[in-house]
């Protein structure tokens, strides 16, 4: 049981911070396509930068040992980001499709939450 947890685990936040990373960088570089969407979705522009750097943040503090506490905050803004896009798609109107991606995200962050070993875990009989 434990080394199946522990492949799932890690299967699924490879692809989170793969997910995560990639469109962090996109929306960084301001790609031509996201600036479009992000207008069109009634934001504005500095969004994109702000979120792009929150999630290359929220990947790294995931990926490295330790900080249990950090990590915790990256999953919980992992959730807010992907939640977020998702109602706001909803909200405009778009399409069914256009929720596939931030819906992927925010499975998979649930998933790397629930599966993460023991030492990646707050133990908050620590820190009373």
């Amino acid at each position: 049981m434990e080394k199946r947890n522990k492949i799932i685990y890690w299967v699924a936040t490879l692809w989170l911070a793969l997910g995560m990373v990639s469109t962090g960088i996109v929306q960084i570089i301001h790609l031509e396509e996201e600036v479009k969407k992000m207008s069109a979705l009634g934001y504005p522009l500095y969004f994109l930068t702000i979120i792009g750097i929150w999630k290359l943040l929220g990947v790294v503090a995931v990926l490295i040992p330790r900080y249990p506490l950090v990590k915790e905050w990256a999953y919980a803004g992992f959730v807010f980001v992907t939640t977020g896009a998702i109602f706001t798609h909803l909200a405009v109107g778009d399409s069914l499709i256009e929720l596939f991606g931030p819906t992927l995200l925010l499975i998979l962050t649930v998933i790397s939450w629930i599966f993460r070993p023991k030492n990646r875990k707050l133990n908050l009989a620590e820190n009373e």
